[in-house]
């Protein structure tokens, strides 16, 4: 391996996420290690994720045990585990951030920005986005320098609609292809 991507989940489930069990399938054929990561509520078998800086302690306390001398690691998250991964990236020494439905704002609220959390990644970022996650649509994104892969019709989970003019399949396999091409850029 050349890569680890160390990924977590959101406040709303756990690691069988399909875009995650996808890029743990897809990802070490091209030389990235991939961890899902369990956060420790979750383990201890809560419903609720705890407060922002709570979620942020837990991700420091797995790190030592993916951060191996020569082999960088990317930090990744859907949704609150993207969050955590782009408020902690600096502190951590991430090689870059994979953030999966990055929730911009609660929905209906773009007022309540978390913005600033993206843009402060200090390193190489990666975010997809469905176009439809009421979390924030593409198109509500400021000016950064991170790359924005959009997924057609997608939710804040990826769930594309029956109508849409792409299968949940093909869905799953864009955010899958994005990364993987994402993951041949990064040194």
């Amino acid at each position: 391996a050349r890569l680890v991507l160390a990924v977590s989940h959101g406040a709303g489930g756990g690691i069988e996420a399909r875009d995650l069990k996808a890029l743990a399938a897809g990802l070490p054929a091209h030389g990235v290690t991939v961890a899902l990561v369990e956060q420790p509520w979750r383990v201890a078998g809560r419903k609720l994720a705890p407060a922002p800086k709570t979620l942020d302690t837990g991700w420091r306390g797995i790190w030592p045990a993916l951060a191996k001398p020569g082999l960088p690691v990317i930090s990744g998250g859907r949704s609150a585990g993207a969050r955590v991964a782009c408020r902690t990236a600096t502190e951590l020494g991430a090689h870059a951030v994979l953030a999966l439905s990055f929730p911009l704002h609660p929905p209906g609220r773009p007022e309540k920005s978390r913005a600033d959390e993206l843009l402060g990644t200090g390193v190489p970022t990666l975010v997809v986005q469905g176009g439809n996650d009421p979390f924030g649509r593409p198109g509500e994104f400021p000016e950064g320098t991170y790359e924005l892969v959009e997924v057609d019709h997608g939710d804040h989970g990826f769930a594309v609609p029956k109508r849409a003019d792409l299968t949940q399949e093909e869905a799953v396999t864009m955010i899958t292809d994005a990364v993987v091409r994402w993951t041949g850029t990064l040194g």
